[in-house]
């Protein structure tokens, strides 16, 4: 989900360094004592500041998890959203929410946990102002369009959201601009985190020493070295920490970070590497761990850029992806740890969920020969060439791409057609597409922030949402999207949601590649590691012996 929460003030060469944790009481009986050591894992540094609001790719959201608790959590296990924080929420209507929390909970400085600590974070994840990135998901509380108005260079008109009012130290009301039967469900979503007063009283300070409410807090952080993450004492939630805390070492290489734990030198990997996975079982065992995850490869294209406009950029488009052999690469390079996709969400959704199978019907089959008269008709690749660009630090995004460039290098007959233009990191990949300095394809794989075919589309698609990267903008699609959301139930809301992604399949602002398991690697030090539907670790139930 792109959304709008996070804050773009730069903390690159910071040095964190956290307080003591102040021990409140808290934590059930299960967390205490941990697991008798630290856990060893690989990471990647974050694009963003570590702020709920100003957080919308992987590796900050790991950290977001680990330190943030909110309204709901999603179940490990099964994804569901559960309360967490929320003692109810309540309405009659799907438009007018009143909110309760639990009383005793405290962030890691020591101070409680309120109903203004949500409204204040709220209000400053939706205002313009704060250049939050994360602040889209906002958009249903009502007053939205006068704190962050839509219109180019337009100021705000109020300095908070008209939809929150704090009714005492445990409660607050939500009125969103309309119906939204699904609203609750995404309050597990890291942007909907409470904050603590200190991180508006000094601002600078909090991003020094970043302060939350989960399981973890944070000790250090060096980038492009390692951050150290301890278990928080006062944690109130049930899901305290079975171990005494986690150190995230950043790998610009996984295969590395395979070696490494081979070696012993590392406990946890969450990524293998492709050229790994035909190994890792044999390697690792019952250590190794493949399981579906709610991700899906995608490359996207500049709509913004003059060669992808029109009806020639949609043939061109639709001509590249059915040039795409996605049976071959999956089963080539990644050794049945992904699925060839054909939709644009993921099968952990199930069929009651959204996930439909053969959706984008023959846009997602490999038929070279339509391929190339598509790409003809449109009048060729721009320049007579085309780039596919994404980081090579994570995520095994080299092989993938040589083999998709030489899947429509050979469908075309001309094996300089496609290239690979590889981004040594994350950071600076982001960085590029964020610019608008994209001019061919580009990778924008999607990891679901909760399990709800919304999360697949709205955030990446809908006009200036977050992460709509291509910047595509369809009236229908938005149109559909709206009513979707405003259905009061569960069943209707899914189906339009299929008919908004069948204008996704007509117009093809991005190609669905396949669906991605979530790859994990353990050391022998370490006991019941398991995945949740996010592909995350579940950091918290981890012990070490």
């Amino acid at each position: 989900m792109r959304r709008s929460i996070r804050l773009t003030s730069a903390v690159a060469g910071l040095t964190v360094i956290v307080a003591a944790a102040t021990a409140c009481g808290g934590g059930d009986d299960s967390g205490g004592g941990g697991g008798g050591g630290m856990i060893r894992a690989s990471w990647g540094d974050p694009q963003h500041p570590l702020e709920p609001a100003n957080t919308n790719e992987v590796q900050g959201g790991k950290v977001l998890d680990m330190i943030f608790r909110g309204l709901k959590r999603y179940d490990p296990e099964t994804g569901e959203a559960k309360d967490e924080m929320a003692e109810s929420i309540e309405t009659d209507d799907q438009q007018n929410f009143t909110v309760t929390i639990e009383d005793g909970w405290t962030f890691s400085d020591g101070t409680p946990v309120t109903a203004a600590s949500y409204v204040d974070a709220w209000n400053y994840g939706a205002h313009i102002e704060n250049a939050q990135v994360a602040s889209y998901f906002f958009q249903f509380i009502d007053g939205y369009d006068e704190v962050h108005p839509a219109e180019e260079d337009a100021e705000a008109t109020a300095d908070t959201l008209s939809g929150l009012r704090v009714v005492d130290d445990h409660t607050f009301t939500v009125r969103l601009s309309e119906p939204f039967s699904l609203w609750p469900e995404t309050l597990g979503y890291a942007a909907y985190a409470p904050l603590p007063r200190a991180f508006f009283d000094d601002h600078d300070a909090w991003l020094a020493k970043p302060i939350g409410n989960g399981p973890y807090e944070i000790e250090s952080y060096q980038r492009s070295q390692s951050m150290t993450l301890v278990r928080y004492e006062g944690f109130k939630g049930e899901d305290a920490a079975q171990n005494d805390g986690v150190e995230l070492r950043v790998y610009t290489d996984n295969n590395t970070a395979y070696t490494d734990l081979q070696a012993g030198n590392l406990d946890l990997i969450d990524d293998v590497p492709a050229s790994q996975l035909q190994n890792a079982q044999n390697d690792l065992g019952d250590r190794y761990i493949n399981q579906p995850a709610g991700i899906i490869q995608t490359v996207s294209f500049p709509l913004y850029e003059e060669a992808w406009e029109g009806e020639d950029g949609a043939a061109l488009r639709r001509g590249l992806s059915m040039a795409i052999n996605r049976e071959e690469i999956t089963s080539r390079i990644f050794h049945d740890t992904r699925t060839p996709a054909s939709d644009f969400t993921s099968p952990v959704l199930g069929d009651a969920g959204g996930y439909e199978e053969g959706l984008c019907g023959e846009v997602c089959t490999y038929d070279p020969d339509r391929a190339k008269q598509l790409i003809e008709e449109a009048g060729g690749l721009p320049d007579g060439r085309i780039t596919l660009t994404s980081n090579v630090d994570t995520g095994s995004h080299r092989q993938w791409m040589d083999a998709v460039c030489n899947s429509i290098n050979n469908a075309l007959d001309d094996t300089g057609a496609c290239t690979v233009n590889p981004v040594p990191t994350f950071a600076d990949f982001r960085n590029q597409v964020t610019g608008r300095e994209m001019t061919g394809m580009f990778r924008t794989g999607w990891q679901m922030d909760y399990p709800l075919i919304q999360n697949f589309l709205q955030p990446l698609y809908y006009t200036d949402a977050s992460s709509n990267d291509s910047v595509y903008r369809s009236e229908e699609f938005d149109r559909l999207v709206d009513e979707a959301n405003s259905e009061a139930d569960e069943a209707e809301a899914v189906n339009t949601f299929r008919e908004a992604e069948r204008v996704l399949v007509e117009d093809l602002p991005a190609i669905p590649l396949w669906y991605q398991n979530g790859t994990a690697g353990h050391s022998e030090r370490l006991e019941n590691v398991k995945l949740n539907p996010f592909s995350v670790p579940v950091f918290t139930e981890i012990k070490v012996s």
